[in-house]
């Protein structure tokens, strides 16, 4: 794999950001040549692995639906990261600015950084095409991404950057502990996120350089103010995907051929709330490089504000203790 791979933070910033633009250049891929190569998605496979839909939390589906379980969400999967691509990109062009006269290295991996998340955005407008070629109609996507990026866009720079490096250390996770080891998955669901992967692993690293940079101008006092809009986002996050479990259970439940009890219905509805938060909120905050980072900027006092306000999430994210990567 030619993905840059997470760099020892004692290189310079300036050689990092280097090397971010040697490898964007050398991986570069086109959404139609590379990726999609006329293909579509076959009904008979899965999108999601099970240790991410967290699947076997439900016994009582059987193989059709649990592959039906498995399409929605990685539907979903899909749509989430197009919609965040949408204020990743929008703030690495406000950040950008302040190399504009300066450190026209970063600036370059910056702008390349851009460039990159408005193909993702494209790409996954695409897949969402493809999804709807080959599953049963009434799937909604209830976030509207302008309206989150202009939410997310209203909070500090700090926490914006510290989620989207959160964010975009997930995806690395996901793909190559969970996806890229299962041979069950739909091939072109594989690729997709195999090629987002590759890019975002050199975004991770701009992420943390630019989040390091803005955190080196902020008091303790400022940085609690980051630390609560941090917490609102997370908050966000959550609340958005509570509402997309329910839409996406609601939808899985009208697509079967039989009725589900009041009791699965339920079940079902509470799997996918878990399964939703372990993907985008607890799988992040629990990656230890993530951490590490995290653990470089904020006191004890701060780490401890942080993990009380996710408590009740990852009390619920984890209530079964699913085998989530395997």
């Amino acid at each position: 794999m030619e993905a840059v791979q997470h760099e020892s933070p004692r290189i310079s910033p300036q050689q990092r950001y280097a090397k971010c633009i040697e490898v964007s250049r050398r991986i570069r891929w086109d959404i139609d040549r590379d990726v999609l190569r006329g293909r579509f998605f076959d009904p008979a496979h899965k999108f999601m692995p099970d240790g991410l839909s967290q699947v076997n939390r439900l016994p009582f589906l059987d193989a059709r639906e649990r592959r039906l379980m498995s399409q929605i969400q990685g539907r979903t999967y899909a749509n989430m990261f197009g919609m965040i691509e949408r204020f990743v990109g929008a703030k690495m062009l406000e950040v950008g600015r302040d190399h504009a006269l300066g450190d026209q290295t970063a600036l370059e991996a910056i702008v390349r950084f851009t460039d990159e998340e408005l193909k993702h955005q494209e790409l996954f407008r695409r897949v969402e095409a493809l999804a709807a070629l080959s599953l049963p109609p009434g799937y909604r996507f209830i976030p509207q991404a302008d309206e989150v990026a202009a939410f997310v866009l209203g909070k500090s720079t700090w926490s914006i950057l510290a989620l989207t490096c959160c964010v975009e250390i997930v995806t690395q996770v996901h793909y190559r502990q969970s996806m890229e080891s299962d041979s069950s998955l739909s091939p072109l669901f594989k690729d997709i996120f195999l090629f987002h992967w590759k890019e975002e692993s050199q975004h991770a690293i701009i992420d943390e350089l630019e989040w390091m940079r803005e955190d080196a101008r902020l008091d303790d006092a400022t940085r609690d103010v980051a630390i609560g809009d941090l917490i609102d986002l997370v908050m966000a996050i959550d609340g958005m995907m509570q509402a997309q479990a329910a839409a996406d259970a609601h939808y899985f439940a009208t697509m079967l051929d039989r009725a589900l009890s009041d009791d699965e219905e339920a079940r079902v509805h509470a799997g996918l709330v878990d399964a939703y938060r372990w993907q985008y909120i607890i799988s992040g905050v629990d990656e230890p490089r993530f951490g590490e980072i995290l653990s470089r900027v904020i006191s004890e006092r701060q780490g401890e504000r942080l993990g009380a306000a996710l408590a009740p999430i990852r009390r619920l994210a984890l209530e079964s203790e699913p085998d989530v990567l395997a």
